[in-house]
Parts: C-alpha cells; sequence; structure tokens
C-alpha cells in the first residue's frame, strides 16, 4: 500500500505550533496594605459606611518572543467620613506564552490573560481587606473586553489629534 503525500496547505507556514496561550507562572508582584489611621478608624467605622474607590489596570510587556508578562494592578482606598480607613495596592501578574498571530496579540494579552488572573487577584484583595480588620473587599467581575477597547479608541483618539496637529 502506498503513502499518500498531502500537500501542505497554503500558508500553513506562516500559522504557530502549539497550544495558543499557556500561563508559566502566576504570583504576587506587590502588594501594600496600609491602615494609617488605625485603631481609631475602626471606631468611626461603627457610625458611618465606608466609602471605598476602586481602580483596576492592565498592562503588558514582552519577555522574548512569544513570552510575555501581564500584571492587573488593583488600587482601593477607604474613606470613613473624611479620614482614610486604608489604602491597598496589588499588582498580581502572569507570565505567559503566547502562539498566536501577531494581529490577535494584543487583545488576548489586554483581555483573555487579565480575566484567567483576576479571580486570585479578587481572592487576596478581600483576604487582605478582611485580615485588615475590614469587610472583606469583594470585587465584581471586570469587563476587561470594554477597557481594552475603550483604551484602543483612547489612543486612536490621542493619534488623530497628534496628527492633526502635526498638519496644522
Amino acid at each position: 500500500m502506498a503513502d499518500e503525500i498531502t500537500p501542505p496547505t497554503p500558508g500553513a507556514e506562516d500559522q504557530p505550533q502549539g497550544v495558543p496561550l499557556t500561563i508559566n507562572a502566576q504570583y504576587v508582584k506587590d502588594l501594600s496594605f496600609e491602615v494609617p489611621n488605625a485603631p481609631a478608624i475602626f471606631g468611626q467605622m461603627q457610625s458611618t459606611s465606608p466609602d471605598i474607590n476602586i481602580d483596576i489596570q492592565v498592562n503588558a510587556k514582552s519577555l522574548g518572543e512569544n513570552h510575555f508578562e501581564v500584571s492587573v494592578t488593583i488600587n482601593a482606598n477607604c474613606d470613613v467620613a473624611d479620614t482614610k480607613g486604608f489604602i491597598l495596592e496589588l499588582v498580581y501578574a502572569g507570565a505567559f506564552t503566547l502562539n498566536l498571530p501577531d494581529e490577535h496579540r494584543q487583545a488576548v494579552l489586554m483581555v483573555e490573560c487579565p480575566r484567567l488572573l483576576f479571580p486570585f487577584a479578587r481572592n487576596i484583595v478581600a483576604d487582605v481587606t478582611r485580615d485588615g480588620g475590614f469587610p472583606p473587599v469583594m470585587l465584581g467581575l471586570v469587563d476587561f473586553a470594554s477597557m481594552y477597547q475603550r483604551r484602543v479608541a483612547e489612543q486612536q483618539a490621542a493619534n488623530n489629534t497628534a496628527a492633526n496637529a502635526d498638519a496644522e
């Protein structure tokens, strides 16, 4: 019986080989929790509800060919009346290998990778705030796709503004 030879698929040599996304490591890159007005703040919380503000940012950087570090930065501030309750800063990161075409990398780095990291970062925030003497901060789900689309739109607007300024 003769072996059949299958001709190569056009463009197949351009396609990356292997698993499209691999998580190589996850880690706390930076963690800070401060309660600058302890213990007085705990008495103030008995009569006034805390006001908590959350800011979440995503960053990615190349570590070499197909290797990237993606970090989710969470800043949480708690105020009770006009007094600072706590300040939390967490940078939770992961090292990823992406075997994807270039046109898909940025979206995967800024949407899918943070989506994989976020549940672990969310748990750390809840544990640290609870262990710090406050009710645990339970972060809701984050729409990383919308964050990415907003960031792209802002960059395009900035580029258009700069191009218009150069043309004048």
